[in-house]
């Protein structure tokens, strides 16, 4: 994706562009990349590829993520040719996570609390509704 702003300008919160933007706008790049995939489908290409971001974001490595994916093969052989094009996408989900984690030590948290908090946050934020 591209945007009018940086992964820096979210991380000092000049833009405010949340968790709920970014799964939108990556919703959108995926739909224009899958093409006419039908519901279920889109839903597991997005899960799957919001995954790996949220993971390379957080510092994990591909391998690392791809692991549990051993059984598959098409799907890490997915994964590792459209990692490099999800890079922005990684640096901006970063820069979000970032960003989540310096609000709530400006809210007064401790460093490990907020991270604690964030990744909770980010947990609730992304369950799936039953």
């Amino acid at each position: 994706m591209e945007w009018e702003f940086t992964a820096e300008d979210v991380v000092r919160a000049k833009v405010r562009y949340m968790l709920a933007d970014f799964r939108r706008d990556l919703g959108e790049e995926i739909r224009m990349n899958v093409g006419s995939s039908d519901g279920l489908q889109f839903q597991r290409t997005f899960n799957l590829i919001y995954d790996m971001c949220y993971a390379l974001a957080t510092g994990r490595i591909l391998e690392e993520f791809l692991a549990p994916y051993a059984y598959d093969p098409p799907a890490c052989e997915f994964l590792r040719e459209i990692e490099p094009l999800m890079a922005a996408n990684v640096e901006m989900l970063g820069a979000i996570l970032q960003r989540m984690i310096m609000d709530g030590m400006e809210e007064g948290m401790a460093l490990e609390q907020a991270v604690d908090e964030a990744a909770l946050r980010h947990r609730e934020f992304v369950a799936p509704v039953p």
